[in-house]
């Protein structure tokens, strides 16, 4: 189905999920880095991970709808 067929609500809801998909996949490694760290060195003191706030999400959703926007 080509997104000419898709609500502007569908292809919102797809710029959200991609989002959070992107932002989930930063905190992921941003955790194995964290890990890596405290593994490989004796006093490396791991930070604490924030999660992705609603608000972030939604500025890299807006990211990739102007991209997706560009022909």
């Amino acid at each position: 189905m080509s997104d000419n067929n898709k609500s502007g609500y569908q292809i919102r809801a797809e710029m959200l999920s991609a989002a959070a998909c992107v932002l989930s996949d930063r905190i992921a490694r941003q955790e194995q880095n964290e890990h890596f760290l405290a593994e490989n060195s004796e006093d490396y003191q791991r930070k604490a991970i924030e999660p992705y706030t609603t608000e972030e999400v939604i500025a890299e959703a807006e990211k990739l709808y102007a991209f997706v926007q560009n022909k």
